[in-house]
C-alpha cells in the first residue's frame, strides 16, 4: 500500500494523528523488535526514552537517520539504503570466513544469514544496524564463539600502550606552545592551557594508525601534526568547558579498542579538572568496540581502569548512581547492548547515567548519525568528534533544546534543605512537624484528581489540627520532575530528623476527601489506600528504618505489613513497574 502522507523530518512523525499511519509506525517498531508493549522485557519504555530523546508526548523516535526512516517506512530499496545493507552483509561475510573453520558450519550460517537477508530486501522496513544484530547473534550462536576479536582487541590495546609509553606522545601533547597565550590571571591561563590539552588529546584519539600498526610513528613528525590542530575549529570547547558552569558529570562513549587508552587519557585530563565521568563499555561483542568484559581478559586494560568503579548492576536506581558518582570519580558501566547506539535497548543504569549528566561526549561516526544527522533532539548537551572517511577531524556540538530543563543533583538538593529548614523553624517554634504520604501517581489516569483527593484532605488537617507543621508532597512538584527526582529530594528530607508524625493515607481519608469535594468515590479509587501507591511503600520502609533511630517518631495509618503490593517505579514513571500505563 503506498504511503499516503508525507513528512519532512523524523521529529514531525506523532501517533494519535492518523490510524493508518499509527498501525505503519507500530509495525515499523514491531518488525524491529523495539516495541516496548510487546517485549517490555528488552526494549525500553516511552517514559525510560525521553531520558536521551527529547520527545513530546505521542511523539516517535527511530533509532536511524531521517532520510533512511522515510524510506523505511515506504519500504522503498533506494541506492543509499541498499549500499548500507550490503555493507552491513559484507561484515558479516567477512566475520564469518575469518573465525569459522569448519566448512558445514561456514556455509549453514552463511545460507541462514543470506535468508534474513533477502528477506529484508524483498521488504525492506528493517533498520540495517538491527539487520547485522540479529545476523551477528546467529554467527555467535551457532558458532559456539563469545568474542572473535578479543585477541584482535588485546594487541590494540597492546600497540596503543606502547604508543602512549613512547617519547614521539609526549612531543605531541605534552609540548609547551611556542605562542604565548592570552591570559588576565592565572586561573585564565590553566584554563587556556586545559583547553590546549584537550584539543589535543581529543584530535590525537582519533589517529587509528596508534592501534592498527606496530610502528605508527615511521614518517610522522609530531611538530607537523600538532600544526594540523590550527585547520580545527575547537571554539566550542570554551563554552562547554567554562569554568563558570562549574565542575560537569560527564558520559564517556569510546569507540574502539586501542582506542579506547586515548580515551582514558581524555578522562583523565577531564577528571584532573574536577569534572566526573561515567564511561559506558557495550555489553557483549560488536567487532573492535570494548566490551565490559575486555577488562578480564586483558591485563592492558584492567590496569588502565584500575582505578575505575564498576557498577555491575544494569538497573541500578538514581541513588545507586549518584552515591557511585559521588564516591568515585571514574564509574564505569555496561550501555546493556552489541550494536550501534540504540536508545531502546539500552540498560536502566545507561539511561539514568545519560539523565544524571550535564554533558554526553561520543566518539565515532556512528554517533555522528544516530545524534548528529537526525532532527531529533536530546536530554543533554553533545559533542561528537571523529575521522571521516577522507582522515579528516571532525568536530560537532549539538547542544540540548531550550525547553528541556535538568534537574541537578545540587538543585534538587537545596531544594530539599529549603524544605528542611521550613520544618526546623517550625520545631523551634514549638509546632509538631509532620509529612503525609498519600497515593499521586500510583492509580493510572488519576494523577490530577489524586492531588486534588491530597491537597483537600491535608488542607482538612491543616484546619483542625494546631500547631502543627504539615508537609503536602503535592504543593512542592515541579514541571520536569520524574519520581526519581521527587523520591531522592523526599528521602532527604524525611531522613531529617525532623519529623514528629509520618501519617499514611488510609481508606477513610479518601472518602473524607471526596465528601469534602462533594463528590462520590469514584470505582476506581475505592477502598484504595498508601499500601496500593509505589511511593508510599517505599516511604513506609525508609518511616520505619527513620522510627529505629528515632523511637519518638509517631507513625499513623495503615500497620507496614500490608506495604506489599508495590515494588519499584517503572523507569520515569510515577507509578509501579509492574503496571503498564500510568494514563
Amino acid at each position: 500500500m503506498p504511503l499516503n502522507f508525507s513528512f519532512e523530518t523524523a521529529s514531525e512523525l506523532k501517533y494519535g494523528k492518523d490510524p493508518v499511519l499509527d498501525a505503519l509506525l507500530l509495525h515499523f517498531m514491531t518488525e524491529n523488535s523495539l516495541e516496548h508493549s510487546i517485549d517490555p522485557a528488552k526494549n525500553a519504555s516511552p517514559e525510560q526514552i525521553r531520558f536521551m530523546v527529547a520527545l513530546q508526548e505521542d511523539s516517535f523516535y527511530a533509532p536511524c537517520g531521517d532520510w533512511m526512516l522515510h524510506f523505511l517506512l515506504k519500504s522503498k530499496l533506494v541506492k543509499p539504503l541498499a549500499a548500507e545493507y550490503c555493507e552491513q552483509w559484507k561484515l558479516l561475510v567477512r566475520l564469518v570466513l575469518e573465525h569459522v573453520r569448519e566448512a558445514p558450519l561456514r556455509k549453514r550460517i552463511l545460507n541462514l544469514c543470506r535468508h534474513k537477508f533477502r528477506m529484508t530486501l524483498g521488504t525492506p522496513i528493517l533498520i540495517p544496524s538491527r539487520l547485522l544484530k540479529r545476523m551477528l547473534t546467529i554467527f555467535l550462536t551457532q558458532s559456539g564463539l563469545d568474542d572473535p576479536y578479543r585477541t584482535l582487541k588485546r594487541q590494540m590495546n597492546r600497540r596503543t600502550r606502547n604508543f602512549v609509553d613512547s617519547a614521539f606522545y609526549s612531543q605531541l601533547v605534552n609540548v609547551c606552545p611556542e605562542e604565548r597565550l592570552h591570559c588576565s590571571s592565572i586561573s585564565q591561563l590553566r584554563f587556556e592551557l586545559d583547553l590546549l590539552e584537550m584539543e589535543r588529546l581529543l584530535f590525537f584519539s582519533t589517529y587509528k594508525r596508534f592501534w592498527t600498526e606496530d610502528n605508527p610513528t615511521s614518517a610522522l613528525d609530531a611538530e607537523e601534526l600538532r600544526t594540523s590542530l590550527e585547520q580545527v575549529d575547537f571554539s566550542s570547547l570554551r563554552g562547554i568547558f567554562d569554568p563558570a558552569r562549574g565542575p560537569l558529570r560527564i558520559l564517556y562513549l569510546p569507540r574502539a579498542s586501542g582506542g579506547i587508552i586515548l580515551d582514558l587519557k581524555v578522562v583523565r585530563a577531564l577528571l584532573r579538572q574536577g569534572h566526573r565521568v561515567i564511561m559506558a563499555l557495550k555489553e557483549g561483542f560488536y567487532f573492535d568496540s570494548p566490551t565490559v568484559w575486555d577488562l578480564e581478559s586483558d591485563p592492558i586494560l584492567a590496569s588502565e581502569f584500575k582505578d575505575a568503579f564498576f557498577m555491575q548492576n544494569n538497573r541500578a536506581s538514581k541513588n545507586e548512581l549518584l552515591q557511585a558518582t559521588r564516591e568515585h570519580r571514574l564509574v564505569v558501566i555496561s550501555d546493556g547492548t552489541r550494536e550501534r547506539f540504540n536508545p531502546y535497548r539500552t540498560s536502566v543504569t545507561f539511561a539514568r547515567a545519560w539523565k544524571e549528566s550535564d554533558l554526553v561526549l561520543a566518539k565515532g561516526e556512528a554517533y555522528y548519525r544516530r545524534f548528529i544527522n537526525t532532527s531529533h533532539e536530546f536530554t543533554r548537551d553533545l559533542l561528537v568528534f571523529f575521522i571521516d572517511a577522507q582522515g579528516k577531524f571532525r568536530m560537532y556540538f549539538k547542544p540540548k533544546p531550550a525547553h528541556v530543563r535538568k534537574f541537578s543533583e545540587d538543585a534538587i538538593l537545596a531544594k530539599a534543605d529549603g524544605i528542611i529548614s521550613q520544618m526546623r523553624r517550625a520545631r523551634s517554634a514549638g509546632k509538631t512537624v509532620m509529612f503525609y504520604s498519600a497515593i499521586v501517581g500510583s492509580i493510572p489516569g488519576q494523577v490530577k484528581l489524586a492531588i486534588e483527593v491530597l491537597n483537600t484532605f491535608v488542607a482538612h488537617l491543616r484546619s483542625r489540627l494546631e500547631g502543627t507543621f504539615i508537609i503536602n508532597p503535592g504543593e512542592y512538584f515541579e514541571e520536569g520532575m520524574d519520581a526519581d527526582d521527587l523520591m531522592f529530594m523526599w528521602e532527604r528530607v524525611q531522613r531529617s530528623g525532623f519529623l514528629n508524625v509520618w501519617r499514611f493515607q488510609t481508606d477513610m481519608d479518601i472518602e473524607k476527601s471526596f465528601e469534602l469535594m462533594g463528590k462520590k468515590v469514584p470505582p476506581v479509587w475505592a477502598g484504595k489506600d498508601s499500601t496500593y501507591s509505589t511511593g508510599c511503600t517505599k516511604e513506609m520502609t525508609i518511616a520505619l528504618s527513620v522510627q529505629n533511630r528515632q523511637p519518638e517518631l509517631q507513625i499513623i495509618g495503615p500497620s507496614p505489613e500490608k506495604f506489599l503490593r508495590r515494588r519499584e517505579y517503572g523507569v520515569g514513571k510515577y507509578c509501579d513497574a509492574s503496571i503498564e500505563q500510568c494514563g
